[in-house]
């Protein structure tokens, strides 16, 4: 709020007095203020949410002497509204009536009870289904930077700890968190600058000592050995500036937070932010997902198996054990047809680890409990499938113990929760008939309502003699017998006025006023025992909240094998084999995405690199495939190393330490970079990162500068891969002058992608050879892009005169504009002829030329 737009001191009303000293604390952020069925903004909150959300700004009474801007949104519809305003990075404090307004003499008390952020939200309405949604905090030291992130949503805290900004950026790139916060320092990267979500905290909250005492007290420990960061002090600073914001936010306990997990670089391939973007793994810059890997890879059920999808792709492990054992639960599902039935089962799962988020924060609704019940009575079918004989994985034995037996939490909720229970609680109508003694008394009281109703009116039409007498209710004015103005005169005395309408008037009875007072305290008194019938759920919930989420992520896990195994039977892919001798051998490889997007069959190709054969120069025409190519290699390595099955014949993988890539052009404005500053800049990163386990592609390199210079850069860094980093790399270019490079023994050897020319079109070929391509096919490219006939005509002749080693002649310019005035323009027949380029005639088109010529020449 604009400190000149008004005077929190001033003479403000009560309310407005409220609100000021509620959004004292939080004057950065929208404050929503409940007001009965509203939450409403004011002064400058409501203009700027009035732009933002595209809500009315009005002005409603006076305090101060000046009359109160003011914007709101329904209580029972903010969900949306707040979806909106977290989509745009927006924080929201959420400030309520924390007293009874029945209760209260004066202004009932209101108070902030939480501060939703892009980082934590929890609420299903807020969070995208299949996307982590993760606060981050980052800490710096002497050693590097400390890096610590936790999903609220559903209950992961976890840190690592890097050595450099370069580290530091590809982990951002990895993790994408909704909110980072930094020390409100100078001298951050600017990559974190920019970084969306961007809170600056004070650098006390980064300090190792306090932050240890911080997490100490929140976990309950003596020393955190027993999460492995005790050693950690960079990690230990990000974890407690990250858990002093959680706990400032949400302003209540948080007991899915049971722990700290390590994530330790070693364990995983490392992929640099630009290696992401290139090779396309997820979601693309205009934000859809079907051109990618995870488009063409996510089969899975349940939305916390796509989750877990997503960060098994975005950190492909290194632990080739693990990695084993998944690819052999993958081919006992693939082999034996399990996945199927399994799939099936999955789909009575909802997104438990989600739900257990919110029961942990007590937030949780009705439908979610249902959901949850639904899913723990799905686990006997689930736990027999993986544990019927013939089913022999270790993999898939241990998911199974991992499910776990929780017949008695299904048992409770099943006798608890309505089949198809509403929405919300505060209705009531949840909970279960019969589940609760006193619950039941107190229904049945409510619903003997109408029969004694009915009895009522038909003893009193009797008595009075009144056929028209009718009982009903409303819930202004409660019960009454209504009769209409004629039968005035045989009103019984014992009847007192309730209500005058204009053709009738309504009585009450004692009779009456006793049965009503029973009722609508039944009906109290049945919604106040629901609700702590609902509490005591929640309770019993969270006793078995560690088992409970150890089997959602069971759950998450088997559903991304399951998926694994439908790709792997629906796009004929095979087990890799990981082996301990460096190098990859690919045969009759398919780059998983262009083969599912693409109408005509995809044309494998296979790779072999290792210690004789470390780098391979390969050239061919644009177009022809060459980027397929690489990327293709580099995804089945990636596919290979997080579990799944690889679109190949086969595929033998040595030790992987990295990928990295140089792949297409782009400039980077923002930071005041050229093109070929991007591209020298990915360059060097590999170029010191690479080691003799990394695979590298290089795309182009040297092509945004002079001829020389660019040939002169790719050389030196094709040699430098090969003999320095001793990296596996598939080097394209079309620099034909690198095919010199291959020869026996230096490990660098030559392949290409090839093209034929039939008539007067091109067809590319997409089959990898051996042997360093023979010609450039760039006119007929160009050509099929659709170049002027001129301008190809043109460059012909300069490739012409280039390629028998002359220095092409000066073209003289068209005439000007100027001078046209003086020079007689070309004839029709003259321009016919120059258009005409005989090369690319077929002989019926030649003699068609030469009739229309010969018209133009006879006028």
């Amino acid at each position: 709020m604009s400190r000149d737009t008004v005077d929190p001191n001033a003479q403000h009303t009560p309310l407005m007095r409220q609100f000021f000293a509620a959004k004292a604390d939080h004057p950065d952020i929208l404050l929503f203020f409940r007001m009965g069925d509203f939450y409403e903004l004011f002064y400058d909150d409501a203009r700027r949410a009035a732009k933002l959300l595209d809500i009315t700004l009005t002005q409603r009474g006076q305090s101060a002497g000046a009359p109160i801007p003011m914007a709101g949104v329904p209580y029972h519809a903010a969900e949306g509204y707040l979806a909106r305003l977290v989509a745009l990075g927006e924080s929201v404090a959420i400030c309520e009536q924390i007293g009874d307004p029945a209760a209260s003499k004066g202004l009932v008390e209101r108070k902030v009870v939480r501060v939703i952020t892009p980082g934590t939200v929890t609420d299903e309405a807020l969070l995208e289904e299949r996307r982590d949604t993760l606060l981050m905090a980052v800490s710096r030291g002497r050693r590097g930077f400390g890096l610590a992130w936790a999903d609220l949503a559903g209950g992961r805290f976890q840190v690592c700890e890097v050595d450099s900004e370069d580290a530091l950026a590809a982990e951002i790139a990895r993790l994408d968190p909704a909110e980072l916060l930094l020390p409100d320092e100078d001298g951050w990267p600017a990559f974190l600058q920019s970084q969306r979500g961007l809170r600056r905290r004070g650098p006390w909250h980064f300090d190792p000592d306090s932050a240890r005492r911080a997490l100490l007290r929140f976990f309950r420990l003596h020393d955190l050995t027993a999460f492995g960061i005790e050693e950690r002090p960079m990690a230990v600073g990000a974890a407690g500036a990250l858990l002093h914001y959680v706990e400032e936010t949400q302003k209540q306990q948080l007991p899915h937070l049971t722990g700290i997990a390590v994530e330790e670089a070693s364990d995983s391939i490392a992929l640099n932010a630009a290696t992401r973007r290139h090779l396309e793994l997820d979601q693309r810059v205009d934000g859809r997902n079907e051109h990618t890997l995870v488009g063409v890879l996510d089969s899975t059920i349940t939305p916390m198996g796509g989750r877990l999808l997503r960060r098994w792709i975005h950190r492909p492990l290194r632990r080739r054990e693990l990695l084993r054992q998944r690819h052999q639960a993958v081919g006992t599902l693939r082999d034996s047809a399990l996945y199927e039935g399994l799939r099936e089962a999955l789909r009575g799962v909802g997104d438990v680890e989600r739900i257990l988020a919110r029961v942990a924060l007590r937030s949780a609704r009705p439908r979610d409990l249902s959901t949850l019940r639904d899913a723990l009575i799905a686990l006997p079918a689930l736990r027999g499938a993986l544990s019927a004989p013939g089913v022999d994985s270790p993999g898939l034995a241990a998911l199974c113990e991992r499910l776990g037996d929780h017949a008695p939490t299904a048992d409770l909720l099943q006798r608890a929760i309505l089949p198809q229970p509403p929405v919300l609680l505060r209705d009531g109508g949840v909970i279960a008939d019969g589940f609760d003694a006193e619950l039941d008394r107190y229904r049945t009281l409510s619903s003997d309502a109408d029969s004694f109703l009915a009895e009522l009116e038909l003893r009193e039409r009797e008595t009075t003699g009144i056929s028209a007498l009718k009982v009903g209710y409303n819930r202004v004015h409660g019960y009454y017998i209504e009769l209409g103005k004629a039968h005035a005169g045989k009103v019984p005395t014992h009847y007192t006025r309730r209500q005058t309408l204009a053709n009738a008037e309504r009585y009450i009875t004692e009779e009456l006023k006793q049965f009503e007072d029973q009722v609508l305290s039944a009906r109290d008194q049945s919604l106040a025992r629901e609700k702590a019938l609902w509490e005591s759920l929640l309770d019993a919930l969270n006793a078995e909240l560690a088992p409970l989420k150890q089997c959602a992520a069971a759950l998450a896990e088997l559903d991304v094998l399951c998926g694994f195994a439908e790709r792997a039977e629906a796009l004929d892919w095979s087990a890799p084999e990981l082996v301990e001798e460096p190098g990859i051998e690919i045969i009759d490889g398919r780059h998983p995405v262009v083969e599912a997007v693409r109408a005509e069959p995809f044309e494998p190709n296979s790779l072999r690199l290792g210690p004789e054969r470390r780098l391979l120069v390969l050239t061919g025409p644009n177009m022809g495939g060459k980027s397929t190519y690489m990327r293709q290699a580099a995804l089945i390595v990636l596919l290979a190393h997080i579990g799944s099955f690889v679109p190949a014949r086969s595929a033998r993988i040595g030790p992987i330490d990295r990928i990295l890539t140089r792949i297409g052009a782009g400039d980077d404005l923002a930071r005041g970079q050229s093109t070929f500053m991007v591209e020298m800049a990915e360059t060097s990163y590999i170029l010191h990162h690479a080691s003799e386990h990394s695979l590298v592609l290089m795309d182009e390199i040297g092509r945004g500068t002079s001829t020389y210079d660019g040939l002169a850069l790719a050389r030196a860094c094709a040699l430098q891969l090969a003999r320095v980093n001793r990296a596996m790399t598939l080097f394209a270019t079309h620099y034909f002058e690198l095919t010199e490079l291959a020869a026996p023994g230096n490990g660098i050897a030559n392949a290409h992608l090839d093209a034929v020319e039939h008539g007067d079109k091109l067809v590319f070929m997409h089959a990898v050879k051996d042997g360093p391509a023979n010609r450039s096919f760039g006119l007929q490219v160009a050509a099929l892009a659709g170049l002027p006939k001129g301008v190809i005509a043109e460059a012909r002749e300069v490739l012409e005169e280039l390629e028998s080693g002359h220095k092409p002649a000066p073209r003289r310019d068209p005439p000007s504009p100027q001078m046209s005035l003086f020079a007689a323009p070309a004839s029709p027949l003259e321009q016919a002829v120059k258009e005409i380029d005989p090369d690319d005639l077929s002989p019926r088109e030649a003699l068609e030329a030469l009739y229309r010529l010969k018209k133009l020449a006879e006028r």
